[in-house]
């Protein structure tokens, strides 16, 4: 990821207040799910007010979410069913992340559990390939870079696979299985 921003330079504009790809779900693993959970209870000892408005920040998606989930509202386990991957692709949108610091100040547009976020999180940005060998960025970045310049940005191509192992073995060794959704995750904790 260091190599990768470094030599992208100006033409990765992430940084503090951009929170555009922190509006719309996505699923998120287990792994990835209790790191969060984690995140959530070690701010609670130090920082009790912001996990506080974390978990109002929960309720409140949830609300939203649950009427139309498509999966199993109670575990908060994603459906894997043909109708309800289709369902997922118009599913919440519009739908910020709890995490994501929305009042006004110095952290507005920040992310409340930055050190904890999933991995989609950490990598999203800086130029990518997609499941179909595509290079991805993120609509804000790169506008002016030409593709060879993109293509000298692009992360780490053994990320995925990287990540895919590193799931699997997390998931043999807890049992737990299918992905779930950030509000989820934080869900009773």
């Amino acid at each position: 990821m260091a190599d990768s921003t470094a030599r992208s330079g100006a033409w990765l504009k992430c940084g503090p207040g951009c929170s555009q790809c922190c509006v719309g779900v996505f699923p998120i693993r287990w792994q990835d799910a209790d790191r969060l959970r984690d995140g959530l209870v070690a701010l609670s000892e130090v920082d009790p007010e912001r996990a506080e408005r974390i978990r109002a920040r929960v309720a409140s998606a949830l609300g939203r979410l649950d009427p139309w989930f498509p999966g199993d509202v109670e575990t908060g386990v994603l459906g894997e069913s043909y109708e309800e991957v289709i369902l997922f692709e118009e599913f919440a949108n519009n739908e910020p992340c709890p995490a994501l610091n929305i009042a006004n100040g110095l952290e507005h547009g920040t992310c409340d559990l930055y050190e904890a976020r999933p991995i989609l999180c950490r990598t999203f940005g800086p130029p990518m390939r997609t499941e179909e060998d595509n290079l991805a960025t993120c609509e804000l970045c790169y506008i002016e870079a030409s593709t060879e310049e993109i293509e000298r940005c692009e992360l780490d191509p053994a990320i995925p696979g990287l990540e895919e192992e590193s799931n699997a073995a997390y998931e043999a060794a807890t049992g737990k299985r299918g992905e779930t959704l950030i509000a989820y995750a934080l869900r009773g904790c």
